[in-house]
């Protein structure tokens, strides 16, 4: 578990203009990342575009992930969804050879009940071959898990910690002083980061960690000045990275950044207005003085 402390960054998956996958843009985004300072990859997450990729080119982008990373980094994989059989057949169906976790979302649309979510996790849990990060993101989800439903299932064997997007810091405080010891609290809020590990918290899943890897080592791994600076650093950016939707934000920053090629998305998402591209430019050029 301690391989899920500090930064995990939620990896785009890189397209080319004719919307197929970008695997060279995809191993600098690795390369940048990982000598940047992340401590872990997180792999076909919403910021992946998991749910507009075949099967077939999933398990592309896991390889390919596997072989850029060559072990430099533990890896965690996105397997989730409102169906929880479909759920347990796509773990049954996926090689697990140099995964060290899963993350899997709350079901979102079909707005289960707080015991619905604890046996959706429970089945999950039973048979994933490694270890479960929860993951609570009511605003898309549109269904919060509560505290006291966390702590309930931060007791099962093979769930090791929450990735907590509720922006909800009480909620947060609560799981933090009624999980175990072991418990991995981890922000799923960029700017949350600093609040959440000064409560108890072990760190974050981050968007901007694709463009900002250094900046968020300062903020996990620094002392209080640094974090606190790094926070601030990323005010005008973050604000920006989800005006039209994730990863559409940060796609428009790694181009900018030329680190990939072009910052297509897939339907239906559109990639940058040319409004939000010039705001994002403006403001990474600040946040480069």
């Amino acid at each position: 578990m301690n391989a899920f402390k500090g930064t995990g960054v939620a990896l785009v998956t890189p397209f080319l203009d004719d919307q197929s996958i970008d695997f060279d843009g995809l191993g600098k985004v690795i390369d940048h990342v990982i000598s940047g300072g992340v401590d872990y990859l997180v792999v076909l997450g919403t910021t992946g575009e998991a749910t507009t990729l075949t099967t077939e080119e999933k398990k592309e982008v896991l390889k390919a992930c596997l072989n850029f990373n060559n072990g430099r980094v533990p890896v965690m994989l996105g397997i989730g969804g409102n169906n929880t059989q479909a759920v347990l057949n796509e773990i049954q169906n996926t090689d697990f050879y140099g995964v060290a976790s899963i993350l899997s979302v709350s079901p979102y649309y079909n707005k289960p009940s707080q015991e619905g979510i604890v046996a959706h996790y429970t089945a999950i849990a039973d048979v994933s071959p490694v270890p479960v990060v929860l993951y609570n993101i009511p605003g898309r989800t549109m269904s919060n898990m509560t505290a006291a439903t966390t702590l309930k299932l931060s007791h099962h064997p093979n769930i090791i910690g929450m990735k907590e997007a509720s922006g909800n810091l009480e909620q947060c405080i609560q799981i933090a002083a009624g999980m175990p010891k072991d418990f991995l609290l981890l922000s799923g809020d960029d700017l949350m980061t600093k609040a959440i590990q000064s409560i108890g918290g072990s760190g974050v899943i981050s968007v901007l960690a694709n463009a900002f890897p250094d900046t968020f080592k300062k903020l996990t791994h620094g002392d209080h000045e640094a974090a606190l600076q790094a926070t601030y650093s990323l005010l005008s950016l973050n604000s920006l990275m989800y005006l039209e939707g994730n990863p559409v934000g940060i796609k428009n920053l790694l181009y900018h950044m030329g680190i990939i090629s072009s910052d297509q998305v897939r339907l239906p998402m559109l990639r940058a207005s040319y409004e939000l591209s010039n705001q994002i430019k403006t403001a990474f050029q600040k946040h480069s003085k």
